[in-house]
């Protein structure tokens, strides 16, 4: 009597089934039609002859543009400064409207999840969804041109940036603090001003300045629409194509950003 001897061949190992390559590559074929559907769509009225013709625009336009007109560097003083106070100003109010929202919007301070937190959460979204630029673009044309404009702009668009990260920081808070001092019979109010502002108050001034560091790049361009500022200057010498003057403010624009960032990185290493 003899016996079979052999054995199955052991099934060969592979990392995806049949299905689930299928399924990849129809992702991966779904995902190139719609890219080209995509650039169809973006280039449907783009002239290429403009296209062809674009580098030699640019050199000609870089050509114009040199060297600055370094004389100009008077007229920009008093416009960089009204960019400053926008920032700075701006900031401000966006950072004491946006303390009160995220106290409204953190799960663990707000009185009503169900009502009170949704609200807040929608001001917040109002807030961040809606650039800086076109909150400009509104109040220009509700309260007149200005840097009054901007600077209500800067504060309104400064609010949902510093709201989310302050009701995160407070909704992340140590309980065990709050916990001790709700023991000792404390009130909601002396609960939040000695269990909660002590810990999130670095990430408050850590936020703060990391948003005025935003806005004062933000606040550069808001003279495009009318908003004060050195925008202003920027859009009058673009009109009267006066090329040596924009390369100047470029240059000043560089300037007051490295700077802010500087200034910014050295108080948020101070701070936190």
């Amino acid at each position: 009597m003899s016996t079979d001897n052999t054995s199955a061949t052991p099934k060969e190992w592979q990392h995806r089934t049949s299905k689930q390559r299928l399924i990849i590559w129809v992702c991966w074929l779904a995902l190139v039609a719609l890219t080209v559907y995509c650039w169809q769509v973006m280039t449907e009225s783009t002239i290429w002859a403009f296209v062809a013709d674009a580098p030699r625009q640019a050199a000609d336009l870089g050509a114009r543009m040199m060297p600055p007109k370094w004389s100009y560097i008077n007229v920009l003083w008093v416009p960089l400064w009204h960019t400053l106070n926008i920032a700075t100003l701006g900031t401000l109010i966006g950072v004491a409207l946006a303390v009160p929202v995220a106290f409204l919007a953190a799960r663990n301070t707000t009185p009503s999840r169900a009502i009170v937190r949704p609200i807040a959460l929608f001001i917040i979204v109002s807030s961040r969804s809606i650039n800086s630029l076109i909150w400009a673009l509104l109040l220009v044309s509700i309260i007149g041109p200005g840097i009054l404009a901007g600077i209500v702009a800067i504060g309104l668009r400064s609010i949902g940036f510093v709201a989310k990260l302050l009701y995160e920081a407070i909704e992340e808070t140590d309980i065990t603090q709050i916990e001790a001092i709700t023991a000792t019979g404390a009130s909601r109010a002396q609960v939040v001003n000695y269990g909660i502002l002590p810990q999130i108050l670095p990430a408050l001034y850590g936020i703060s300045v990391f948003r005025w560091d935003i806005n004062i790049r933000e606040s550069t361009i808001l003279g495009l629409v009318g908003a004060g500022g050195i925008g202003l200057q920027l859009q009058a010498s673009l009109n009267v194509l006066a090329w040596p003057q924009v390369t100047l403010i470029f240059i000043v624009i560089l300037a007051t950003v490295v700077v802010s960032e500087w200034v910014s990185a050295k108080v948020r290493h101070a701070i936190i």
